[in-house]
């Protein structure tokens, strides 16, 4: 089974660099009146085939066609927004940190008021943030948990692959433990067990010990150590499914 890929085109977003590439994926099979979820993924340029990634892409299309129509599962629509280079830091770190970071409520703010909208406009979507995810790895994990807390009213879940947690000493472990749990929340979570010489892994624990201080229930939280992971695309391909699986489950 296989569906169509639509690029949005490149956008200008005020106050970052210009010439943003967004890509989206429609699967195939969905049931007609029936309005699908959407995957918003940071680092565009790694969410789909190996070109244009500088290591590999995550091959996600592949990953949400297996999610068969009638079955368990509800295949996502796939929006892949492209990081802005030498300024990914800068965007997808939401604290300024070493002369780093500070900038993604700018690219939140363009994401809810600017293109959201216009996927909504043109595919069939759950509206609201119980059709809405976001997800990420790295940085982009750590700007995809920030957004959920900080737009929940955009974002019901997020999906965070070996995230950057650690950036400005962890701060976004307090960040969360100050906020309230949004009413509409599922979050996965996973890292390598060596990721940073085996440094990251307790900070994402700490994060998953916060959301549980929070009365999450079995269903709306998913932590996954991964013994042999490492902080790669190969990695988060592999992993990448049972995220998918877990959050876009019926």
């Amino acid at each position: 089974m296989t569906g169509t890929f639509h690029d949005l085109g490149t956008f200008d977003i005020p106050g970052l660099v210009p010439g943003r590439a967004v890509r989206v994926y429609e699967p195939e099979g969905r049931l007609p009146g029936m309005p699908r979820p959407v995957l918003y993924l940071f680092d565009g340029q790694n969410v789909f085939e190996d070109e244009g990634s500088f290591a590999g892409g995550w091959y996600a299309h592949e990953a949400v066609d297996k999610l068969l129509p009638g079955s368990t599962f509800i295949a996502p629509l796939v929006v892949g927004i492209a990081h802005g280079g030498e300024a990914r830091m800068d965007e997808l770190a939401p604290w300024a940190s070493g002369g780093k970071g500070g900038l993604t409520d700018t690219l939140l703010t363009w994401m809810t008021d600017a293109l959201m909208p216009i996927v909504h406009g043109r595919f069939e979507l759950i509206g609201g943030p119980i059709g809405a995810v976001v997800g990420g790895s790295s940085l982009g994990g750590l700007a995809a948990m920030y957004a959920h807390f900080k737009r929940p009213d955009a974002f019901g879940g997020a999906i965070c692959m070996s995230p950057a947690f650690w950036f400005a000493n962890a701060r976004i472990v307090r960040f969360v433990k100050g906020c309230a749990r949004p009413s509409i929340s599922r979050v996965y979570v996973d890292c390598g067990v060596r990721e940073g010489g085996g440094r990251m892994l307790p900070i994402c624990q700490d994060l998953v010990e916060t959301l549980e201080a929070k009365h999450y229930a079995k269903g709306q939280l998913l932590y996954r150590p991964d013994p042999r992971g490492t902080h790669s695309e190969k990695a988060w391909r592999r992993r990448l499914p049972k995220a998918l699986r877990f959050m876009f489950r019926r």
